[in-house]
């Protein structure tokens, strides 16, 4: 199964996801995080087992965005955590210690700090670009993504406005993994971005 690294693909709701998804992991993505609000929770349990599939034959690691239960019932390989997602440790003792678990740290090194030491695998900065998902978001500086992983050890993830043209500056800045939601999932073809931000990004390593 692939480590944390690279472009991290988080999805946004359209009508052809499955497909979409499939196109950015042939492009290069090596992780996908299943992000959809709506509630009709039986599409949602569906859509979610039909990306584990095809993340699994692809040797990808497949995440549910702040849904523990879906996370469980879908036998994604673990779930990222939002402010209001519930616990680090509640998600662990449902999920299981081989679970990943990620959460949202925003601009806070010392939340990074607090949930590291509570058993989080990962953690994720932003936003780092003014961003189309979350325009009320609030700018994290570029350090906090070295200085992340040299406080807590763990791979950092750098997420907001991140896109073809500015993933060389978080490699640069040195996460671990850019999380892309908009230059993948509301370009016509998923594929072909996910190929240009993959190359960006190793060109930058």
């Amino acid at each position: 199964m692939s480590q944390l690294t690279g472009v991290y693909a988080v999805t946004q709701p359209r009508p052809d996801l499955e497909a979409a998804v499939a196109g950015a992991l042939r492009g290069g993505v090596g992780v996908v995080q299943y992000r959809d609000k709506g509630d009709d929770p039986e599409r949602r349990r569906q859509e979610a087992i039909a990306l584990r599939r095809l993340c699994e034959d692809a040797g990808a690691l497949f995440l549910v965005n702040d849904d523990v239960a879906l996370a469980e019932a879908a036998a994604a390989h673990g779930v990222h955590l939002g402010r209001d997602d519930g616990s680090v440790a509640a998600a662990r003792q449902q999920l299981g210690d081989a679970a990943w678990i990620g959460v949202s740290c925003y601009d806070d090194l010392e939340r990074a700090r607090r949930l590291v030491g509570e058993g989080a695998d990962y953690v994720a900065f932003g936003s780092m670009f003014p961003s189309p998902t979350k325009p009320e978001s609030g700018l994290a500086p570029m350090e906090l993504l070295r200085s992340g992983r040299e406080v807590t050890g763990c791979p950092t993830v750098a997420i907001g406005g991140i896109d073809a043209d500015n993933i060389h500056q978080i490699a640069e800045a040195g996460a671990d993994a850019a999380a892309v939601v908009s230059a993948l999932f509301a370009a016509d073809d998923p594929e072909a971005a996910a190929r240009e931000l993959v190359a960006r990004w190793q060109r930058s390593r």
